[in-house]
């Protein structure tokens, strides 16, 4: 897990370094894919590719998950705005669902639980979106909320840019909060589906993270600040997550 987790890491500095030109990224990253996949050995800069690689031939771990977040940084590198929510899952199914497919293979799950797991890690990539939202547009100028909400309700991704929500926006964000709560029933069934009873325990209590911050992202402004659970939010949701899972 922590050979995944340096690998995703590399990669996804990669795609946010503002230092790099679209194409520079591109190309870094398609050394990545190379390197995890076996297409190339021994090149400097790819370190952490080639012990995960080693990782996952020892596991049995399919190369595919690395590959789809490899992906997901290339469109991080080179586009920049989604068109509706469906184009947003698109990127979520790469950018997300590979790291708890990755976890289920890991820990020698069925694939059955592919469809609750993808639920679960889209729902928390949106909230995370969301929650940097000012921050992914003033830095990087991505704009993960769908165009489409924004142009519905009268706000543009220029409104992003302010010191706090304007109410066009606001709505846009809720909009984008109900299209996640849709995906929270699917997230819930995870943990009754999963052998490792460790799994299923943390599985819980990320679904519980998941369903608190939704809350709190209708209540406070992420434009305003970074909307984030502090310990004690981390303390209830683990309790609620444990209750459930035993």
């Amino acid at each position: 897990m922590a050979l995944f987790y340096a690998f995703a890491r590399a990669i996804d500095d990669i795609a946010d370094n503002p230092a790099l030109s679209p194409d520079e990224k591109v190309a870094r990253l398609d050394g990545f894919e190379q390197a995890i996949t076996g297409r190339i050995r021994d090149i400097p800069g790819f370190e952490k590719a080639y012990r995960l690689r080693a990782s996952l031939i020892e596991t049995g771990v399919p190369a595919r998950h690395c590959v789809d977040l490899v992906a997901a940084f290339k469109r991080d590198a080179t586009k920049l705005r989604y068109k509706d929510w469906d184009d947003l899952m698109g990127y979520c199914r790469q950018s997300a669902a590979p790291v708890g497919r990755y976890l289920l293979d890991l820990h020698g799950e069925s694939k059955a639980g592919y469809p609750a797991s993808d639920a679960l890690c889209n729902a928390l990539q949106v909230i995370n979106h969301l929650q940097d939202c000012a921050d992914d547009y003033r830095n990087l100028d991505r704009v993960y909320i769908p165009l489409d909400y924004l142009a519905a309700e009268g706000s543009s991704v220029e409104d992003l840019g302010r010191s706090e929500a304007t109410p066009g926006l606001r709505r846009a964000m809720d909009r984008t909060l109900d299209d996640v709560e849709t995906l929270l029933p699917l997230a819930r069934r995870l943990p009754g589906e999963l052998k490792s009873r460790r799994l299923a325990m943390e599985s819980a209590v990320i679904v519980e993270i998941a369903v608190k911050l939704t809350g709190l992202l209708r209540r406070r402004d992420p434009v305003a600040g970074r909307v984030e659970l502090g310990v004690p939010g981390f303390a209830g949701c683990a309790a609620r997550g444990l209750w459930r899972a035993a």
